[in-house]
């Protein structure tokens, strides 16, 4: 029944005017997309919100720009009491100090640096210590801080391997682990921010990938155990929004390549020359340039799972063309998704 309903859709859907391997594609005009059963986003009916709103608390990591930013204004908008996690907040820096601004005794910004085991005890402490009714527990907890990089395998450093897991991956376990008690006394939502690049492999991108997959596996074993305790957990996996992020200027793209360069073994730098090494560099610079640059589809993604009676398991806000990527990447022969997308 699952293939007759997925070929449905297909039937009419002409490739030959697309190249699979050029991203571009997917931020063309995507009227020949037409997929009403299985719309990453838009097309599904949306539950009714949970009440009370105004009482709730919702505590999100990374919110000193990008998605994390955005976020908490928007919660903070729709009623909620919001504990905007900053990596910046004792420096006066990044968007802690246009949140404090706010001047709102429900935008509440804290300390947070996921990787420090006692900075994320002190948050739970102060959350547990401010909050209206400590017995009712945290209603939300988003996962969202984050870090990226690139570069083949051979160009990453283990300690590149290492900085972005201790982010994206430990990062999200070890918070996780601290504010459960008060999630599970709301009988609450744990929102983790993923990416499409959780589900499907991408050249260049290993160091992000294996962390984004790991947040995957986390994110559907913790579901499977706190459902009996009536919490429920949802993974957001966002498609390209580098551009809305500035997870990378120019500037930072070069400043990465140059280092990566800098430190390669000689027989690797020997082995593949700088023409092959730039080439690599120019393709990631295009990737960047090519996202999109409104966040309202990843927003309204977290906004559903921690208001809705009945929430997703997971969310795809992404254009046409990554969400069709995603599923023949993940559906289809390894010899046929790679063929198309890869070599």
């Amino acid at each position: 029944m699952l293939a007759t309903k997925l070929s449905r859709p297909l039937l009419n859907f002409s490739v030959k005017a697309l190249n699979f391997k050029d991203p571009r594609n997917g931020f063309r005009p995507v009227q020949r997309f037409c997929f009403p059963l299985l719309s990453p986003y838009g097309s599904r009916s949306y539950a009714s919100e949970v009440d009370q709103i105004g009482s709730r608390a919702v505590l999100i990591t990374g919110c000193d720009s990008g998605f994390g930013f955005a976020l908490a204004k928007h919660l903070h908008a729709k009623g909620f009491v919001v504990y905007a996690g900053c990596l910046q907040k004792d420096t006066g820096g990044g968007g802690s100090k246009d949140l404090d601004n706010m001047n709102s005794d429900r935008m509440r910004t804290v300390q947070l640096n996921v990787c420090d085991s006692k900075e994320v005890d002190r948050a739970v402490e102060h959350v547990n210590n401010s909050l209206e009714d400590p017995e009712k527990g945290l209603w939300g907890l988003v996962n969202n801080a984050g870090i990226s990089t690139f570069g083949e395998v051979e160009f990453t450093s283990m300690d590149t391997y290492m900085e972005v897991a201790e982010v994206n991956l430990w990062g999200t376990v070890r918070t996780t682990k601290a504010f459960l008690p008060l999630i599970r006394r709301s009988k609450g939502r744990v929102v983790n921010i993923s990416s499409m690049m959780g589900r499907m492999g991408s050249p260049a991108r290993s160091p992000y990938c294996i962390t984004k997959f790991g947040v995957e596996a986390f994110s559907d074993c913790l579901r499977y155990e706190m459902q009996p305790q009536g919490v429920m957990v949802s993974i957001v996996e966002p498609g390209n929004f580098i551009a809305a992020t500035n997870l990378y200027s120019p500037e930072r793209i070069k400043a990465i390549a140059d280092k990566m360069w800098d430190e390669l073994p000689e027989i690797v730098r020997k082995d593949y020359g700088r023409k092959y090494f730039d080439e690599q560099v120019s393709k990631m610079e295009t990737y960047c340039n090519s996202g999109s640059t409104d966040t309202s589809p990843v927003i309204e993604s977290v906004t559903h799972a921690l208001t809705s009676t009945t929430p997703y398991t997971r969310y795809h806000p992404m254009d046409y063309y990554w969400w069709l990527r995603m599923q023949i990447m993940t559906h289809m022969p390894a010899a046929i998704s790679d063929r198309l997308y890869v070599y």
